[in-house]
């Protein structure tokens, strides 16, 4: 192996140098520093208006920063398209049309402007192995209104796989469904990243996430901490993202606690 193939395996796949997001005078996200290495399982975690939503779409080139760096493989995030796929939130997400599940996956090729690159046939065998990989293949020609929550969410994954991007950004994969469908969409996430996809999923849930993250970035406008949970999950933390309001997680299991000392 040369030097050259070294310092690319070495080199963090997503890093973020004091990267600021403002909304006209209104900061969204605060010189925010971190570096994701390939293949990292990724939890970011922080309260309501922390700035999980704006990293994410930022990192997808949908916002321009204000400030700072924020790189892709080396590039810009504009100049990275096709390397993020994005699954935002449902709930943010218009679902009255009367849409298949294969037409809501084949818009994961269309928004790519690969619809004229594909024959049709390969299309389909995209949609098909997307949906397969998600355990939904054979819903492909039902409505989407049909679907449980837990198999929407599954849906909307299969769409972002099947643009074969190296990096899945996950906005709120677990709100409104069950704990059974929680269970099962983690255990896809998993199998996902054992492929080699680099996978970043905002939650609110600080639970026991050293149990299913690689490290967690806790954000709260600013990094708060990045790293192994079992490590950097402090109280004094989880004080910092969510200030006053961190004594209604006092029930909540974290590494670092000393609640016992």
């Amino acid at each position: 192996m040369d030097t050259k193939e070294v310092n690319s395996a070495s080199t963090p796949l997503i890093i973020s140098d004091g990267c600021c997001v403002h909304f006209g005078n209104a900061p969204a996200l605060e010189s925010v520093n971190f570096s994701i290495n390939k293949g990292k399982k990724v939890a970011v975690v922080g309260p309501n208006g922390g700035g999980k939503s704006t990293l994410f779409n930022a990192i997808a080139g949908l916002i321009p920063l204000t400030e700072g760096s924020l790189t892709i493989k080396g590039k810009s995030p504009e100049d990275a398209k096709g390397t993020v796929s994005y699954v935002p939130q449902k709930d943010l997400m218009n679902w009255n049309f009367p849409l298949s599940v294969k037409q809501v996956v084949e818009m994961g090729l269309t928004n790519r402007n690969t619809i004229s690159i594909f024959k049709r046939k390969k299309i389909n065998k995209k949609i098909e192995e997307a949906l397969e990989s998600v355990g939904l293949l054979q819903k492909i020609n039902e409505n989407i209104k049909s679907l449980s929550g837990g198999q929407l969410q599954r849906v909307l994954i299969a769409r972002a796989l099947a643009q074969d991007s190296d990096i899945l950004l996950l906005d709120e994969a677990f709100s409104a469904v069950d704990v059974g469908a929680q269970e099962d969409i983690m255990q896809l996430i998993n199998n996902i990243n054992l492929d080699g996809k680099t996978i970043l999923i905002a939650t609110h849930d600080v639970n026991n996430l050293e149990d299913k993250f690689d490290e967690v970035l806790c954000l709260n406008k600013h990094c708060c901490a990045y790293g192994d949970p079992s490590e950097v999950l402090t109280p004094e933390v989880v004080e910092e993202m969510y200030g006053s309001h961190s004594n209604l997680l006092n029930n909540l299991h974290l590494p670092n606690s000393n609640k016992n000392d």
